[in-house]
């Protein structure tokens, strides 16, 4: 029996797991002020759902997915990314009949996709997520943007760019598409197998292939801006205009192309600059997705969404040195000299906590030394200190370990007055 954890999986330790929490709350919190909800859907879908709503042509549901069959000889598949399985919740649950509109939503959790593990790429990953369906106004996506850029920069990230693209609408995209199919076509035998099965399925898949994107051709590709209709030029430049607006600041970039089948307008990624960072630079991906809800069996719903993999934002913020000190983790040790101050420190930590104060103490029975040792490593703020004679003075002494003043408090008022020490000090 293997005991090796499986690879591409991380155990988050604690010392770690508090900047998860942080970047957590802190996403949570930004989207709060945009009025986005949060939504929890299974890890797992039956697998129709990813390859309808990812695309049958992407490396995703061709290479990557987790599938297994149940006991019930049903398809499932462990959730390769997040956007699909809410718009099948959104158009199950009737989202879109809700008087408030659009509807707006985030999400966080576990992802899973079969790839080559590599630094902030894992087999599990977490992704942060949001999905704004019922909407085809500029302006929402401009909203988007500015959330997620919002999150970067409220985190301390200051080295990012936001990149831009449109890949235009339908009749746009089925202009470019036969534009890729004949500049490709003559020479697709020199490609990978990959590209040759998507010449005709879908050409623009090809323009995100890594192992030919050296290849001459890719460089003197048709452009999607030469075939954008009217509605589609004017649709991305308001966007751009709101985007200004806002003093956010991006680079528009032809050649950008998502991954996924479903995105169609506006398309973009949030990429790292800085130095120490590694060769995949991306930590943001999204884009508009009209369409997508009525892959499954929805009504006319426009959507637009992004998600970041929160193990790159770590990356991120750890080649910028942008990871803040979490300081003291704990408010008070309880140190005890003796069975009846023992005893005692069981009910006093119960009340401490009751209190809304964080608190702890020896369970080794360790000397008195190695219990203030144990505090010292714990950076308390503060250290109460009971033995048996004080126990029955009714008093207990506490030091704060800062200053090093050490006073003396009566017992029946030590809870209240750890408290008021505790709230006056944040």
């Amino acid at each position: 029996m293997s005991m090796q954890i499986p690879r591409g999986t991380q155990d988050i330790l604690p010392g770690e797991i508090e900047i998860w929490q942080y970047i957590e709350q802190k996403s949570k919190e930004i989207c709060s002020r945009y009025n986005y909800k949060e939504i929890r859907t299974p890890i797992f879908e039956h697998t129709e759902v990813f390859a309808r709503g990812v695309g049958e042509t992407t490396d995703i549901v061709q290479k990557e997915m987790y599938t297994f069959t149940d006991r019930g000889e049903r398809s499932l598949t462990l959730r390769p990314e997040g956007t699909a399985g809410v718009v099948r919740s959104f158009v199950g649950n009737k989202l879109y009949g809700e008087a408030s509109q659009p509807t707006k939503l985030f999400y966080t959790g576990p992802m899973f996709r079969y790839e080559r593990p590599q630094a902030g790429r894992m087999r599990q990953f977490v992704q942060f997520g949001v999905e704004a369906l019922g909407s085809a106004d500029p302006a929402i996506d401009a909203e988007v943007l500015a959330l997620v850029m919002s999150i970067y920069y409220e985190l301390g990230l200051t080295d990012i760019k936001l990149v831009l693209n449109s890949l235009g609408d339908k009749e746009s995209r089925e202009a470019h598409r036969d534009a890729l199919i004949n500049h490709f076509k003559p020479s697709i035998g020199e490609f990978c197998s990959d590209c040759q099965n998507r010449l005709e399925k879908n050409p623009l898949r090809i323009l995100d292939c890594k192992k030919d994107r050296e290849h001459p051709l890719m460089q003197t590709a048709p452009s999607i801006h030469d075939y954008y209709t009217e509605e589609s030029a004017a649709y991305f430049k308001e966007v751009k205009q709101h985007l200004d607006q806002m003093n956010l600041p991006y680079v528009v970039d032809p050649t950008l192309v998502r991954g996924l089948d479903y995105y169609n307008h506006t398309a973009f990624e949030v990429m790292a600059e800085g130095e120490g960072f590694g060769a995949i630079t991306t930590l943001c991906g999204g884009g508009r997705y009209n369409g997508l809800v009525q892959e499954f069996s929805g009504p006319e719903t426009p959507g637009i969404g992004f998600a970041f993999s929160i193990e790159r934002l770590i990356m991120a913020l750890k080649a910028q040195g942008k990871v803040p000190d979490f300081g003291n983790q704990l408010d008070c040790f309880l140190v005890t000299l003796g069975d009846e101050a023992k005893a005692k420190s069981v009910e006093l930590l119960y009340q401490l906590r009751q209190a809304g104060i964080r608190c702890d103490k020896d369970y080794l029975d360790k000397k008195m030394k190695a219990q203030f040792k144990a505090a010292d490593r714990l950076n308390v703020r503060y250290t109460a200190i009971l033995g048996d004679n004080e126990l029955n003075e009714n008093r207990i002494n506490v030091k704060n370990m800062e200053t090093g003043e050490q006073v003396e408090v009566a017992l029946d008022t030590f809870i209240t007055y750890m408290k008021e020490q505790v709230e006056g000090g944040k």
